[in-house]
């Protein structure tokens, strides 16, 4: 074996630790940061602390992946500088050299990034935009010698850029987090921003600070004629609001300066109704040719991000997942799904057709650690349906649907350790329609976590789990009537730090 597979072998196999969800080999992980793709690579930074297993001063972490699934994790990329911390941000291929830090034609890759400390004789944070750039495929970064190249005293939440190319417009254009809005500014080279408008002044939810904004184009119904801009807001937590941290969105209308919302102002879109996806934003610079919106998420949420109980390491991503844009009678819907590149880990696959379903649980022994579910079940005049993952005798994640109140749900109350926090325990849920009386339903299941994708993708509710046992055992049940499963599969996933198939 090679060094690198046995330190992976002895990294990778703690208790709880992801198989196919990225990880940093040892200590603090949260907000993914920087991702782009550039020559080949898929580039994954992330906020991180080097120095301990809880939030502590922010590093910018680094991995490449060649498929978004097998990372290799690099050196640290920036470090804490003479200008503070480095907070969450962006990057980007300066394919135009506009920035000049660059002597070739395609130029290279320039992050973005905000820079936290307190003001002078204060200990009133202070957030700046800076930047950096790299001439060797982000293994080493330049500071840029002025920085930081954007601040604003007037505003102390002052974060999180993400900074796009407006072909349109012929300008950059950046999305900052500020305070309860998001400000958008615009830069012909990078360095000089102009503020050009500021979106979400009593739109949206404001139960906690904005950060970690992104805003993307995509197709309307997969149709290239008409397109609309997405905008993604995490907001942090607060102790009034039971969910603690989450990501909202919006679908507008983007001139390169201007965001319109095109749902009414109080209404209220969350990308991901589960308790643990939070601060994700896209990919920049995805090729044309493959033309998806992909995108990532911290598996956590700050109401207990630094008691989940890890070891060595605390904190990973969600799966990538590509999105996409519906219309339906009540606006425009986002679509998530699990990246194609899935086909990747996942092996043989056990098929059963035509259950029927009844108050007396049908049950499925699996014993597989690490697994994909995908169910179409037909609830003919059933009430409920439940699916459970029994993960051990006395440890269960469960699945309802409620066809009265056309709530699903999943409830992590007994899924296994939970004494770490009084937060952890307890029940998400989300309205949903049945497609021609189905509930489709595709689930992932790694050491420490289940991702539930619904109806095509219409809703994600992503939760952490940390059970003891891992030879599941599937239960299906339907009460108040009948219920018929068209199919049900199972395919065993390979771990991403093993030995590939």
């Amino acid at each position: 074996m090679t060094n690198d597979f046995q330190e992976k072998v002895s990294l990778y196999t703690e208790t709880y630790r992801p198989q196919f969800h990225f990880s940093p080999k040892e200590k603090w992980l949260n907000d993914p940061n920087g991702m782009v793709f550039f020559e080949g690579e898929y580039h994954l930074f992330f906020q991180y602390h080097p120095h301990g297993t809880t939030w502590g001063p922010m590093y910018w972490g680094h991995a490449v992946s060649h498929d978004l699934l097998h990372w290799e994790e690099l050196p640290i990329a920036l470090y804490p500088d003479e200008h503070g911390e480095i907070f969450s941000g962006s990057c980007v291929v300066d394919w135009k050299n506009t920035s000049g830090f660059f002597e070739k034609e395609n130029g290279g890759l320039v992050a973005i990034y905000t820079n936290a400390d307190t003001y002078l004789d204060s200990e009133r944070p202070r957030q700046r935009q800076s930047l950096a750039y790299s001439h060797d495929n982000g293994r080493t970064w330049k500071t840029y010698e002025e920085n930081p190249v954007l601040s604003d005293e007037d505003i102390t939440d002052f974060r999180d850029p993400k900074v796009f190319w407006h072909e349109e417009s012929d300008r950059w254009v950046m999305v900052l987090a500020t305070g309860q809005t998001i400000t958008i500014y615009t830069s012909l080279n990078l360095i000089d921003w102009e503020f050009a408008s500021e979106f979400g002044q009593d739109e949206g939810a404001h139960s906690g600070v904005w950060e970690c904004p992104d805003l993307f184009p995509l197709m309307v119904d997969g149709n290239s004629d008409q397109l609309k801009w997405v905008m993604l807001v995490s907001i942090g937590d607060n102790p009034d609001f039971k969910e603690g941290s989450r990501t909202q969105f919006f679908v507008g209308d983007f001139d390169g300066k201007t965001f319109i919302n095109n749902h009414d102002v109080d209404t209220i879109l969350w990308l991901d109704h589960g308790r643990d996806n939070y601060a994700g934003v896209s990919w920049s610079d995805i090729p044309e040719k493959d033309g998806r919106r992909i995108y990532l998420g911290w598996m956590n949420n700050w109401r207990y991000a630094n008691q989940v109980p890890t070891e060595t390491w605390r904190g990973a991503m969600t799966l990538p997942r590509e999105l996409t844009l519906i219309s339906t009678e009540d606006g425009f819907d986002l679509l998530q799904k699990p990246v194609s590149e899935m086909n990747r880990i996942r092996k043989e696959s056990k098929v059963i057709k035509e259950i029927v379903l009844t108050e007396e649980a049908y049950s499925m022994e699996v014993n597989h650690e690490f697994m994909e579910v995908n169910l179409i079940v037909t609830l003919e005049d059933a009430k409920e349906f439940r699916l459970g993952i029994h993960h051990s005798s006395d440890e269960k994640t469960s699945i309802r649907y409620d066809r009265i109140t056309h709530m699903l749900s999943v409830d992590r109350t007994h899924s296994g350790e939970n004494g770490f926090s009084d937060s952890f325990p307890g029940i998400s849920e989300c309205p949903i329609e049945l497609m021609d009386d189905k509930l489709i339903l595709q689930l992932f299941l790694d050491a420490s976590s289940l991702e539930v994708f619904a109806q095509a993708g219409r809703r994600a509710l992503t939760h952490l789990i940390f059970p003891q046992g891992m030879n599941h055992t599937l239960s299906l049940t339907a009460f108040g009537g009948g219920a018929e499963v068209e199919e049900l599969s199972v395919t065993e996933l390979s771990s991403i730090w093993r030995k590939r198939n």
